[in-house]
C-alpha cells in the first residue's frame, strides 16, 4: 500500500478525534521514566501528544515523530499553547522510508501498529541503534483488543515481548532486556468509556 494511503488513513483517524488541550501520558511511560534522569527523548508515533509533552514537563528534550500531519500540527499547537514549544520538537516522518535523526537517551514506542506494511523490526533495531550508552528503548504494544481499537479482527495476534526483542536481534553483549511482561490496566477510550486491556511491554537498556 502506498504512502500517500498510510497518510490519509491516519490523518483520518486523529481528524476524527476529539482535540485535547492536555493528552495523558500513557502509564507504561510514566512508570518506567520518572525515576530516569532526562536528556533527549525520541517519541515514536507521537499520536496526541501526551507522552511528548510529559517528558518535556519532566525536563526531557523530545523529537515526536508521527507519519499523520493532523498529529504532528496539533501537538506542536499544544507545546505552544503549554510554554513547551523549545523542548518539543514534532516532526512528520514515515518510517517506511525514514528515521529521525539524532542519539537518544530514551526511545519510546508506543502502539507502534498499522495496517498498512511497515518493517517494525527494523524500526526498533534502528531506535536500538539510536541509543546513546545508558539509553533506553521502551516499546509498549498491544496485547488485547479493545473496544475503540482501530483494528477488531478477532485473528489478531499479539507477539509477545519476548518474542518482539528476539525479532529486533540485537547483540545481548550491547543490549539488555531489563524488562519484558504483560500487564493489565483498566483503560479509558476516546469516547470516555472503560475496558480492562493487556500491554505486552519491552524495555532494552544500551551498555553503558
Amino acid at each position: 500500500m502506498s504512502s500517500t494511503s498510510a497518510v490519509t488513513f491516519w490523518d483520518g483517524v486523529h481528524a476524527a478525534r476529539p482535540a485535547t488541550d492536555s493528552p495523558s501520558p500513557n502509564v507504561r511511560l510514566t512508570e518506567t521514566v520518572t525515576a530516569l534522569p532526562p536528556g533527549e527523548a525520541l517519541d515514536l508515533g507521537c499520536g496526541n501528544g501526551g507522552d511528548a509533552l510529559w517528558l518535556a514537563r519532566a525536563g526531557w528534550r523530545v523529537t515526536a515523530a508521527d507519519i499523520s500531519a493532523v498529529a504532528v500540527d496539533r501537538l506542536t499547537a499544544l507545546a505552544r499553547a503549554h510554554g513547551l514549544h523549545d523542548r518539543v520538537t514534532a516532526v512528520r516522518t514515515d518510517l517506511r522510508t525514514s528515521f529521525p535523526p539524532g542519539a537518544f537517551d530514551l526511545v519510546s514506542a508506543h502502539y507502534l501498529h498499522t495496517p498498512y506494511d511497515l518493517d517494525r523490526p527494523a524500526v526498533l533495531r534502528a531506535a536500538a541503534h539510536a541509543l546513546r550508552p545508558g539509553g533506553r528503548l521502551l516499546v509498549v504494544d498491544h496485547g488485547s483488543t479493545a473496544p475503540w481499537s482501530w483494528n477488531q479482527d478477532p485473528g489478531v495476534r499479539f507477539p509477545a515481548p519476548e518474542e518482539v526483542a528476539a525479532g529486533i536481534g540485537l547483540d545481548p553483549a550491547v543490549w539488555t532486556v531489563e524488562r519484558a511482561d504483560a500487564p493489565r490496566r483498566i483503560a479509558t477510550g476516546p469516547d470516555g468509556g472503560t475496558a480492562e486491556v493487556t500491554d505486552h511491554v519491552l524495555l532494552v537498556r544500551r551498555a553503558g
